[in-house]
């Protein structure tokens, strides 16, 4: 394919301005039939914790309320401990009895995320089910159970509950409009695409210009096309 200026460019793509449209139209439709009849709807509802001071528990020597420099390093270094410690079999376990709920730990597993907030001591357990009604009781089943384990195996009450789950009413994995931007946009690609292969294969020559750019010869004479039989067909229609 010869080089293309700027102009020729514009006008390559202004002349095949209807089939980009179609294309790009084809792509929103065939975007809109997947989001609406291929995603399975799924809900995401979130707990967040905080790691505070670290209370030791009743029958210790000393129990304390503030917050030291030491708790706020101790904590720092727990949070991707935590976060581990949240999807472990001994707690979803706990959580898949507590609720009653038909799931086994790997499905469960794969359902929860868990979050650290870039520098800051919070937490969040984020739970997304098919069921808009199981993703908070299970996120805050998990946030409690969480909980209990830590005062069990690090002997200390430094994990508290910001915000609980809430149900969602929206579905976090369909987004109607990011949806057709993104399949626009790939049907824009797939249409630029198209009209510069067309361009390329194309080795006809449609204008006087192009035999001079081409083949380097001056084009001394042109003839233009006439409709012979229409011109006829008017005399004849005006004899009549």
């Amino acid at each position: 394919m010869e080089e293309l200026d700027l102009k020729e460019l514009f006008n390559l793509f202004w002349n095949k301005k209807l089939q980009i449209i179609l294309i790009v139209l084809i792509f929103i439709v065939l975007g809109v039939i997947y989001t609406v009849g291929f995603t399975t709807p799924m809900y995401t509802s979130s707990t967040t914790l905080l790691l505070a001071g670290t209370e030791k528990q009743e029958g210790q020597a000393q129990t304390t309320n503030s917050i030291t420099a030491t708790d706020i390093t101790i904590n720092s270094n727990l949070v991707s401990t935590y976060s581990e410690l949240v999807k472990s079999k001994n707690v979803l376990s706990q959580v898949i009895s507590n609720l009653g709920i038909d799931i086994n730990e790997d499905e469960l597993r794969k359902n929860i995320s868990v979050t650290a907030v870039k520098d800051t001591e919070l937490i969040e357990i984020a739970v997304t089910t098919q069921n808009p009604e199981y993703a908070p009781r299970i996120a805050n089943e998990t946030a409690k159970v969480f909980i209990q384990k830590v005062a069990e195996f690090y002997n200390i009450n430094n994990v508290h509950i910001v915000d609980e789950a809430e149900l969602s009413q929206e579905p976090s994995n369909i987004n109607h409009q990011k949806d057709i931007i993104i399949f626009a946009f790939i049907g824009l690609v797939v249409a630029v695409v198209y009209v510069l292969v067309a361009n390329m294969l194309d080795t006809t020559i449609k204008t006087a210009e192009e035999i001079e750019k081409y083949f380097k010869v001056p084009v001394l004479a042109s003839i233009p096309v006439c409709d012979l039989e229409g011109a006829l067909d008017k005399r004849r229609g005006g004899r009549r």
